[in-house]
């Protein structure tokens, strides 16, 4: 029967003497000049002709004007933007942007959306379905439906006149699914769960939409395309006016960022900008995404590092622009960030450099003298790629694992593995004071602690060759640094001890700021003395101590020659603390 009603129409309009007495004439909203044109294409179709020329078009249908019928290239616009033809070819633009000229040149054919008309006899939307939700998986697929409908408003949004009738018949989609969503919610007798989460936390309809397109990454396993901020902005936005306000939306104190409902990971850009990438927090996929499975759910990190009884977490806070390093480090450090960007890693992944799709790789080595700043820059590093840092102590390895150490090198790795592959946001690897790890092999080894020893390292070399995700290591003596581990790491970065003009940055920077300070004393004094940051920061602290305990407290250039002289002589050799601040 549908096949007779589409035979029907199609001859009934084609065999017309008028277009405009044919059936569906008034469903193609245009005048009866762009009907009679739209005819002519459905009968070139019939005889086998999918594209046609405008030119011959208009030739055809206006021979007697002779070359006046380009004074009708307005009507072949108009069907355009009805919806009824396309332009062939790879003229993706608004057609109001093609000059007349060059539009009379182009191939147009029928669309998809007037083959629809010619089968149906009309457009008009199918009646609401108003059944109950069966599971949260049905509603969700609506829902997701309708994110498709939005990004693909976005697309014509960009593409097309939003004026045009094809660019209303998908907000005419979009209208009509919304309303079957919130008829079938009402209808369903425990709503579902992400209903009422919304609810709950007041979000308006763009923030839903937003919380929606990143749910829906997270059953799709897609590209991550909608993760990006723009991508976001652009499917909740209808003018470029409206993208500038709707970025509050994902602002750092935007609801749904200050309710717990999405996150975001931030990088640095090849050319120096901040990249985010969203993505729905943990704890709001407990109710949402798996209900009756929480055992799929990832795991706080807390949890994970004390089930390891291995790792210390840091929560790093100096990012790299805190720190003082000297210029030819700090820029290898922002190259290497940058190297670390999302759409870096992409690109080499779409060269056949990279295998990896998830996260960023990268095994670094940072050597110099003690107190130089090697933690607390790997700790920097985190704070700008916005990670967490698990560390391992070296050196305490041996004295843990007695006869065991050749395994728990490996169960080190292992655990890394694990932790990386139950959180959202893999942590960096801290290894502080690898020296043991990467110093060299000892040849002829006849003893059973050399005979450990290379066996240690023969594994510590496997696993760093399999390593994925980001591993720094700190040494103090990269020269006794075994090759073969020199070339597995894609970085090797030395660390000076700081120059007097550096010293002074980090003595203002380090020196308390509500700290009653003597009219003699000087920064630049202080510098001459040649100290690592962590010895500043051990003198400032022993200087305080002093100060303190006076009756009327000051820091005076007395107090820090003792408590620097102290530090020169070693007094305090045996404490150590991380890096040094600007």
């Amino acid at each position: 029967m549908q096949n007779d009603k589409t035979l029907d129409l199609l001859l009934d309009f084609v065999n017309a003497r008028s277009a405009r007495r044919s059936a569906i004439f008034a469903q193609l909203k245009c005048g009866g000049a762009e009907a009679e044109l739209l005819k002519l294409i459905t009968r070139a179709y019939l005889q086998g002709t999918a594209e046609i020329g405008v030119f011959s078009l208009l030739g055809n249908a206006y021979k007697k004007e002779r070359a006046g019928y380009i004074s009708h290239i307005n009507e072949v616009r108009n069907l355009i933007d009805l919806g009824w033809i396309t332009l062939g070819g790879f003229h993706h633009g608004r057609v109001n942007e093609i000059a007349s000229l060059e539009l009379l040149h182009q191939s147009i054919s029928l669309s998809p959306t007037f083959m629809k008309l010619i089968e149906e006899g009309n457009l008009d939307a199918p009646p609401l379905e108003v059944k109950p939700y069966e599971d949260h998986l049905e509603y969700l697929q609506e829902e997701f439906l309708r994110v498709d409908l939005y990004q693909k408003l976005a697309l014509m949004r960009q593409n097309y006149d939003p004026s045009a009738p094809s660019f209303n018949r998908v907000k005419d989609r979009i209208a009509t699914l919304e309303n079957q969503i919130k008829a079938r919610i009402l209808a369903t007798k425990e709503p579902p769960k992400l209903v009422k989460y919304f609810k709950d936390r007041h979000f308006d309809e763009k923030e839903r939409i937003i919380f929606l397109a990143l749910l829906r990454e997270e059953y799709g396993g897609g590209d991550d395309n909608m993760r990006d901020m723009n991508a976001l902005i652009e499917i909740v936005s209808f003018d470029d006016y409206d993208k500038i306000r709707n970025r509050s939306l994902l602002e750092e104190n935007a609801p749904l960022i200050s309710k717990g409902a999405i996150d975001y990971d931030e990088t640095i850009t090849p050319f120096g900008g901040i990249s985010r990438s969203f993505y729905i927090a943990d704890e709001a996929l407990k109710d949402i995404i798996h209900p009756k499975n929480r055992k799929r759910q990832k795991i706080a990190l807390e949890t994970l590092i004390k089930e390891q009884e291995i790792f210390e977490l840091i929560d790093p806070k100096p990012s790299l622009d805190d720190i003082v390093l000297q210029p030819e480090t700090r820029h290898i450090l922002d190259n290497l960030v940058k190297q670390m960007d999302r759409a870096v890693v992409k690109r080499l992944k779409e060269w056949g450099i990279k295998e990896k799709s998830r996260g960023i790789d990268a095994k670094i080595i940072f050597h110099g003298a003690p107190g130089t700043g090697k933690t607390m820059t790997a700790l920097g590093i985190a704070k700008t790629l916005k990670k967490r840092v698990i560390s391992f102590d070296c050196s305490k390895i041996l004295s843990m694992y007695v006869g065991e150490s050749e395994k728990n090198v490996r169960k080190i790795f292992d655990a890394y593995k694990e932790i990386s592959s139950k959180t959202k946001i893999e942590p960096i690897l801290l290894l502080n004071e690898a020296d043991q790890f990467l110093s060299g092999r000892v040849a002829g080894a006849g003893g059973g602690a050399e005979k450990m020893h290379n066996q240690m390292q023969n594994i510590f070399l496997e696993q760093i060759e399999r390593f994925e995700g980001i591993l720094i290591a700190t040494t103090n003596l990269l020269e006794n640094i075994d090759p073969a581990f020199s070339r597995r790491f894609d970085y090797k970065i030395k660390f000076e001890k700081p120059s007097e003009s550096e010293r002074v940055e980090i003595w203002k920077k380090l020196f308390p700021k509500n700290a009653p300070i003597a009219k003699d004393l000087s920064f630049k004094a202080l510098a001459k003395y040649q100290l690592t940051g962590a010895q500043i920061a051990l003198a400032i602290k022993n200087a305080a101590m002093i100060a303190a305990t006076q009756n009327s407290p000051l820091f005076t250039s007395e107090i820090f020659d003792r408590a620097i002289k102290k530090e020169l002589s070693g007094a305090f050799d045996d404490e150590k603390t991380l890096g040094f601040l600007s």
